[in-house]
């Protein structure tokens, strides 16, 4: 079991990064709001879940222990595999997937694809007493500050290959439709890479 990697950022993609550990290149898959916080060239330290098939080996990554642990615990839902786990947090911060699960909020459940009301259903129904303590005020919003997002976009962009000179442009057309509290990273980063789409 690969628990977590440290080493150097060598590329990010849409949906992974490589990071580089002792020599050995490994592809790491991640959800948006990770890869923005990743630098190309610059160290890293991700948690990490191997997931096992018969044809495959994939590393999954996660800016911290906690978003892995509730990967690994959406999981154990039926219905649920790696890939759903992982649009659960890149939708939603590990605390507001507790409250919506504690809460039976399958509105909010809903709102990640590939989730449908049965679905959201049948993870409140089987993760609710096994989901863990729920933060007083955990919404969708949480650990994005004012200041912080607009760099964490503009490097995934451009690491995702726009130029800096575009991501500049998208982070400032999206920065114009923010209006009160700040989004989570991920969302903001789907609506600058919605607008380039268009530019492209």
């Amino acid at each position: 079991m690969i628990a977590s990697v440290r080493g150097t950022v060598t590329a990010t993609g849409p949906d992974h990064a490589v990071v580089e550990v002792g020599g050995i290149g490994l592809a790491v898959q991640c959800a948006p709001g990770t890869l923005a916080e990743l630098r190309v060239g610059q160290p890293a330290r991700l948690a990490t879940s191997l997931v096992v098939r018969e044809d495959s080996l994939t590393l999954y990554g996660f800016a911290d222990d906690d978003a892995k642990q509730l990967f690994e615990l959406l999981q154990t839902a039926s219905g649920v595999g790696p890939r759903l786990a992982q649009a659960v947090l890149a939708v939603h911060t590990p605390d507001a997937v507790r409250k919506a699960i504690a809460n039976a909020d399958t509105a909010a459940l809903t709102r990640v694809p590939g989730i449908g009301k049965k679905g959201a259903e049948r993870l409140v129904l089987e993760l609710r007493d096994r989901i863990g303590p729920v933060p007083v005020g955990a919404d969708g919003a949480a650990g994005v500050t004012a200041g912080a997002w607009p760099d964490q976009v503009r490097q995934a962009l451009v690491g995702l290959g726009w130029t800096a000179g575009q991501a500049d442009q998208a982070v400032a057309a999206v920065a114009e439709t923010v209006d009160g509290p700040t989004p989570p990273v991920p969302v903001l980063l789907k609506q600058a890479i919605r607008l380039l789409g268009r530019t492209r």
